[in-house]
Parts: C-alpha cells; sequence; structure tokens
C-alpha cells in the first residue's frame, strides 16, 4: 500500500524483517504479520469557532487482535500519517505481547496542531473522531489511550462519546481517563516510571549505581518530565532536558521539581527558567552522561550522529527513536540499548490495570499498581536479557523476537479462517 510507505513504517518493518529472519519465522506468518488486520481513515469535519467547517483526517490502525482487543494510543500531531499510526500500532503488538498483555496492537491519529485549536474545537474535533471510529472501538474489540498531544481530558471526551452511543457508561472503552470516571492512580506517569524502573535494572546488570550517574532526557512532555522526575527522586544526576524548542543542561544538575514548576505550573518555557545553559537538542543527545533517554519522536538517533553518542545505556522513551544503522553503530560502540518495546512498556502495562479495574469494578492503591508495574516490567528486562544472552542478539532483537513469537504462537494455534 502506498499510503504506508513512510520512514516510520520502514523502520518498523525493517525490523520485523531482521527478527523474523533470525528466527525463522514460517513465511506465511511473515507476511501477514508485516501488514495491519485493520485500517480506517476518516473524514472529521469540524466546525470552527469562527463558524467556518474545516475537515481533518483521522486513522486508527488495529496491527493485529490474535491475542486479545487491540491496544493503542491516540496522538494529535501534524505529522501522523497511516504509515506512522500503521508502525506504531505493529510496535503496539510486540509491545503487549512482550510484557505478557492479552492484548493486540493498534494506534490512531488526527493530523492537527492542537495548540492551534481552542478547547471547544478540540473537545468538537474529538467527538466527531470518536463517532467516526465508533464501529472499531470497544472494551473488548479496541480500546485507545493518549498519546502525543492528546490527554485524560480527550480520552473522557471519547468515553462519553462512546458512552452516549451504547446509552449507558462504559468505562472501559478507553485508559487514561480522569480518576472521577474510571481513571487509574499511577496512569499518568506510568510510562515514565517504567522507564526509570527497567534502567535501574540497566544499571545493577553493568554494575553502576543510580548515585553516580548523569542522565539527558530528550522530550519533556509526559514521558521525558516524569522520567526526569523520578530519577531525579532516586537519586540521579539529571543534567540536561529538551522539548521541541530546545533544552538546558548544567553539569551539576537541574533541580527538576523547581523546574517543573516553572515549565509547567507558572508556563515559563525551558530557556525562560534560566537553571542552565541553553542547547539544541542534537547538543543533547550528544552529551556524556551515563543515562540518554530519548522521549521525544521516532528517528532521532540516525547513522548521521550515533557516533557521537557518549550514553552508557540508552532507554528509548520514545517509539523508534533509534533507525536500525545507528543500532550497528551503538552496539559497536558498546552501548546497553533498553528497546522502546520494553522501555516505554510502562504506560500499556498500566493502561491494562486502568481496564481491569474498569471491568472488575474494583480499585487498587497506588502502592499496588507501581508494585505491579515494577514486577512486570522488571520480570520483562530480565527475560529479554536471559533471551538476547541465549540467543546471543542484541536487546532490540531480543525483545522483538520474544513478542513476535508470542503472536505467532496465538495465530498458529488459533488457525486460519476459514
Amino acid at each position: 500500500m502506498k499510503e504506508l510507505d513512510t520512514h516510520t513504517f520502514r523502520l518498523a518493518v525493517a525490523q520485523f524483517d531482521q527478527a523474523a529472519e533470525t528466527m525463522e519465522l514460517d513465511g506465511n506468518l511473515r507476511e501477514r504479520l508485516k501488514l495491519p488486520q485493520r485500517s480506517l481513515i476518516v473524514s472529521v469535519p469540524v466546525r470552527m469557532d469562527d463558524g467556518r467547517v474545516e475537515v481533518f483526517t483521522g486513522y486508527r490502525v488495529q496491527h493485529d487482535s490474535s491475542r486479545g482487543p487491540s491496544k493503542g494510543g491516540i496522538r494529535y500531531h501534524p505529522d501522523v500519517n497511516l504509515g506512522e499510526v500503521a508502525a506504531l500500532a505493529m510496535w503496539m503488538t510486540w509491545k503487549c505481547a512482550l510484557a505478557g498483555l492479552p492484548y493486540g496492537g493498534a494506534k490512531g491519529g488526527v493530523t492537527v496542531a492542537p495548540k492551534q485549536l481552542s478547547r471547544a474545537e478540540l473537545q468538537r474535533l474529538t467527538r466527531r473522531y470518536a463517532a467516526e471510529i465508533f464501529p472499531l472501538i470497544g472494551p473488548d474489540q479496541d480500546v485507545p489511550a493518549p498519546d502525543v498531544g492528546t490527554d485524560a481530558q480527550t480520552m473522557a471526551w471519547i468515553m462519553d462519546t462512546y458512552s452516549q452511543q451504547v446509552g449507558y457508561a462504559v468505562p472501559g472503552v478507553v485508559t487514561g481517563k480522569p480518576i472521577s470516571i474510571g481513571g487509574s492512580l499511577g496512569r499518568e506517569e506510568a510510562t515514565g516510571r517504567g522507564v526509570v524502573y527497567v534502567t535501574l535494572e540497566a544499571l545493577r546488570h553493568l554494575n553502576l549505581t543510580i548515585e553516580n550517574s548523569t542522565v539527558a532526557v530528550q522530550g519533556f512532555g509526559n514521558v521525558g518530565s516524569h522520567t526526569a522526575r523520578i530519577m531525579h527522586e532516586q537519586g540521579a544526576r539529571v543534567i540536561a532536558v529538551s522539548d521541541v524548542t530546545g533544552g538546558i543542561y548544567n553539569a551539576r544538575g537541574l533541580d527538576i521539581p523547581e523546574l517543573l514548576n516553572r515549565y509547567k505550573a507558572k508556563g515559563q518555557s525551558l530557556r525562560e527558567t534560566k537553571m542552565g545553559d541553553w542547547i539544541s537538542n542534537e547538543e543533547l543527545l550528544r552529551l556524556d552522561c551515563t543515562v540518554l533517554v530519548p522521549a521525544a519522536l521516532s528517528e532521532q538517533i540516525t547513522e548521521l550522529n550515533a557516533a557521537s553518542l557518549r550514553c552508557r545505556i540508552l532507554a528509548e522513551g520514545a517509539n523508534g527513536p533509534t533507525t536500525l544503522e545507528a543500532d550497528r553503530i551503538l552496539e559497536d560502540k558498546g552501548v546497553f540499548i533498553i528497546p522502546d518495546i520494553l522501555a516505554n512498556s510502562g504506560g500499556v502495562i498500566v493502561s491494562y490495570f486502568e481496564w481491569v479495574q474498569d471491568l472488575q469494578r474494583f480499585f487498587w492503591s497506588e502502592t499496588d499498581i507501581r508494585n505491579r508495574l515494577q514486577e512486570i516490567i522488571t520480570l520483562a528486562f530480565h527475560r529479554t536479557k536471559h533471551f538476547a544472552t541465549e540467543r546471543r542478539v542484541s536487546m532490540r532483537m531480543a525483545a522483538l523476537m520474544s513478542g513476535i513469537d508470542k503472536v505467532a504462537q496465538a495465530h498458529l494455534q488459533r488457525g486460519l479462517y476459514p
């Protein structure tokens, strides 16, 4: 499909092909798993505040549902396209399988710059988009969640739109909701907390301590800000953070609680906080640090800059931040890579907890959620590390092969219909 031919989708397929070749995956399954199970493209007409109607393009892609309902976020971003959404859905399939969650992968999005819309316009956009994808979603079919450019309020609008269609409240149709309508404690910070948990395991594996570690975080949105905050709480020295405009660097370490207060509570830009020297995103990637966390968008680390990285551990908070060519360079440099489908799986793990709580109408304490998250993601790390050592492959290949194998086994057991 021509619409799928994007950089991000080619990266996802290239990773899959490399893993499938290494594990000698059945050729019939290989062809099936390269493409999404379903792809929906919708027009989303929205009446703007000035009275005119603007039409946006929305997507919902379900990559695989052999192991259960599909699961994946919805992103609002100007660069959203079918290829990107399909790639993210594929990665979600492997991510859920790797963590042992009874889900397949899905993803959705709207091609829009959300910050240019008013709150009322965003609500109308979200409700119309939810109505257009209504046939595909549901607590037993496909369960959306927040992603880039969306948040708990977005999920509340989707949950309400779906509930209005069926005539009763359905909290389990989305995760990442506000607590008041069935959201889970610990969900907002879950992805960042998961990044920290697997990074702590990687540090132990390398005989390093968190107290003597320095951390640089590219991307200061939901994932990056929580990662930086929890790393700081654990005793690491966070020396740099950045957003789309650039970043700040302080070799002595940034005061992350004060930075978050100025950046989020007071609305200052990173530059306006004046808490460190101003650096570009590219300069942040090249900083000498123990842990580098790319938590922005995909394909930030390529063959052009990989050789310049000076981190010991690369913990991928974003989806697909490293190209295959960069992977090889980093492996030759001895960088320990915690691949995205492992490192950032905390979000979908706690989304699973939220879904289970909604279905049971029984809610857990935040301590329970953190403990269960730590147990699941830590076990996934050690399974992946053992697989990598046993099969003599990289951590990325180990994670992909483990996830792909679980999905392949589900397909083989279920057989082909008709």
